[in-house]
């Protein structure tokens, strides 16, 4: 196995094993969100933590699933013309869309992601949307982490895609 073969599989290891961190979260969503419809409607008591779990739980299934879906080619995509084309077309039009949006805007995203966790870390954030004031450093570093495992992945495919265009095979 070559050392691209290598490193490419590594990054798939790290897109499959982000995705089934990240599904481990819909439970907490679910249970959040059920404990809090049974407190709120059966006994009257609704919760102050409950909303920002939920929504900090959504965030971290949609930023670890994330290089997980694009692994796996789930992603959303208009395919009208694409799903017709030949895999070597397919891969042309891979490479021109990453070149010219994918890696620029991840890129972006990824650098504003990463400056938000840090000022989050070094002021002590809380998230302000309740009461309970849970801290905000950790929920902003992973949104930083799923960008940087979403652009590696991108980067895996790219990477395929471009063999495939010069060599006319594809690789592992």
């Amino acid at each position: 196995m070559s050392g691209l073969s290598k490193f490419l599989k590594a990054i798939d290891w790290m897109s499959e094993k982000s995705g089934q961190i990240g599904k481990w979260f819909a439970l907490v969503l679910v249970f959040a969100g059920s404990y809090e419809a049974i407190a709120r409607h059966f006994f009257n008591s609704p919760t102050i933590w409950s909303y920002d779990t939920m929504c900090m739980a959504g965030g971290v299934i949609y930023m670890l699933g994330a290089s997980y879906n694009f692994k796996h080619d789930a992603h959303t995509r208009v395919d009208l013309f694409y799903m017709h084309g030949s895999p070597r077309t397919k891969a042309i039009v891979n490479v021109i869309c990453s070149l010219f949006f994918f890696f620029p805007l991840m890129i972006i995203m990824f650098k504003l992601a990463v400056t938000w966790a840090v000022k989050a870390w070094k002021i002590h954030e809380v998230m302000f949307t309740s009461f309970w004031y849970p801290p905000a450093a950790p929920y902003r570093t992973l949104f930083a982490v799923g960008l940087l495992l979403l652009i590696l992945q991108g980067l895996a495919r790219f990477i395929r895609d471009l063999y495939l265009i010069i060599k006319g095979e594809e690789i592992a």
